[in-house]
C-alpha cells in the first residue's frame, strides 16, 4: 500500500489530487511484472533507464517494496561487464530487443539505488547494490573519450562508439555523482571517479562541439541542467534562450523541432530542471499543462500532435508516469527527490587540468 506521509507529497493543487496520485501509482504497480521488470507497458519494450525513473515515482510514492524489487531485477540481470542490454521485450531477459548497451542507460542505476536509500535508509539494500552500482559505473567509464565526455554506446559486437550525446552525457554525469555519494557514504574513496565526473562536467559546460549536434531535440536543451552540471545564472540563460523555440504554452515541451509534437516526459523532465533552479511557479505552469496527456486510468500518454489534434503514439508509458510524479514529488518537498534531482551533498568531483 502507498504510505499515506508519501502519497500527500504527490499532490500538487492543479495538476494532481490525491485521488489522482493514487491511481497514477496504481497504473504502475499494474505495469510493473512480478519478478519487479517494469517495461513501458505490458507488451512493450523495457530499457534500464526508463525502469529505473519508473522505480523512484514508486519510491516517492512511499512503494518501497516495488521499487526494491525493480533494484533486485537490476541486480539478478547485470551483464558480466556491468552492463545491461539497450532494450529487453517485456523485461524478459531471454528476448533482449537491442544488444547494444547504452552508457547513460547503464549508468542510472546509481541514480535510483541513492535515491532508494535516501527515501528508506536501508543500508541492507546499499550494501547489495554496491557491486552493481560499482560495475555499471567502471563500464560507463571505459567508454570515456580523451575530452571528458562518454561515448554513447557499445555495439552488439563490443565495439565503442566513437561519439558522444549531450544529454547522454549530461545524465551519467548525474549518476556519476550519485555514485560518489554512494562511495562517500559507504567511506570508500574513488579519486578516479572522481577525475572522470570534473572532466566530464568541464566537457558538458564548455566544450559543446564534442557531442554530436542533436540541437533540434529539447533534451539536449535542458538536460546540462536537469544532470546538474549547469546551474545559477549560466543554466537560466540557457533555458531563456531555448524557452520559445522548445515550449507551446498550454500544451507542453515539443520533443523535436519543427515536429508539432508535444511529450510528457519532456515536459515532466523540463519541470523538474525548473524546479532545481528555483522556477518553481515555472515548473508548475508546465505540470499544469500536461494535464491534457492524462488518461482515464491515471496513466499518461506519450505525446499529443496538436497540428493534428491527436495523441501519437496510443501508448500509455511508464515513463511518462514517473517522471510527472518525480516532478511532483520536487515540487511537493520529497526528501529523496529533492536531494538527488536538487544536488544536495552529490559531489562535484575534481576540477580538470585541462580547458
Amino acid at each position: 500500500m502507498t504510505s499515506p506521509e508519501r502519497t500527500e507529497r504527490l499532490v500538487l493543487d492543479g495538476v494532481l489530487t490525491a485521488a489522482q496520485a493514487r491511481q497514477t501509482v496504481r497504473g504502475l504497480l499494474a505495469i510493473q511484472r512480478p519478478d519487479g521488470a517494469i517495461p513501458w507497458f505490458r507488451g512493450g519494450h523495457l530499457d534500464p533507464w526508463d525502469h529505473t525513473e519508473a522505480a523512484m515515482a514508486l519510491d516517492a510514492a512511499g512503494e518501497h517494496d516495488a521499487a526494491e524489487a525493480a533494484y533486485r531485477w537490476l541486480a539478478a540481470h547485470q551483464l558480466p561487464d556491468g552492463s545491461w542490454y539497450s532494450a529487453y521485450t517485456d523485461g524478459e531477459v531471454q528476448k533482449p530487443d537491442d544488444l547494444a548497451r547504452e552508457s547513460n542507460f547503464v549508468a542510472y542505476v546509481a541514480v535510483g539505488a541513492w535515491h532508494h536509500y535516501l527515501a528508506t535508509r536501508d543500508e541492507t539494500f546499499l550494501e547489495r547494490m554496491w557491486p552493481v552500482v560499482a560495475a555499471a559505473v567502471e563500464y560507463v567509464l571505459r567508454l570515456q573519450l580523451p575530452g571528458g565526455q562518454i561515448a554513447w554506446k557499445r555495439e552488439a559486437d563490443g565495439t565503442a562508439a566513437e561519439d558522444a550525446l549531450l544529454t547522454g552525457s549530461s545524465s551519467v554525469y548525474h549518476a556519476l555523482r550519485c555514485a560518489l555519494a554512494i562511495a562517500e557514504h559507504r567511506q570508500e574513496p574513488q579519486p578516479g571517479w572522481e577525475l572522470a565526473l570534473g572532466l566530464l562536467g568541464h566537457a558538458v559546460r564548455r566544450h559543446p562541439e564534442r557531442f554530436l549536434d542533436k540541437g533540434r531535440y529539447s533534451m539536449d536543451w535542458y538536460y546540462p541542467v536537469l544532470g546538474g552540471a549547469l546551474r545559477g545564472a549560466e543554466a537560466l540563460t540557457r533555458i531563456d534562450e531555448g524557452w520559445d523555440r522548445f515550449v507551446v504554452p498550454g500544451l507542453g515541451v515539443r520533443c523535436v523541432l519543427p515536429n508539432p509534437w508535444v511529450t510528457g516526459g519532456e515536459s515532466a523532465e523540463l519541470a523538474l530542471a525548473l524546479w532545481a533552479l528555483g522556477e518553481r511557479d515555472r515548473a508548475r505552469q508546465i505540470l499544469e499543462w500536461v494535464r491534457h496527456l492524462r488518461a482515464e486510468d491515471g496513466l499518461y500518454w506519450t505525446g499529443y500532435v496538436f497540428e493534428d489534434d491527436a495523441i501519437w503514439p496510443e501508448e500509455l508509458t511508464s515513463w511518462t508516469a514517473g517522471s510527472l510524479l518525480l516532478a511532483v514529488a520536487a515540487l511537493g518537498g520529497d526528501e529523496a527527490t529533492v536531494r538527488v534531482f536538487g544536488g544536495t551533498g552529490l559531489p562535484r568531483g575534481l576540477p580538470p587540468d585541462c580547458c
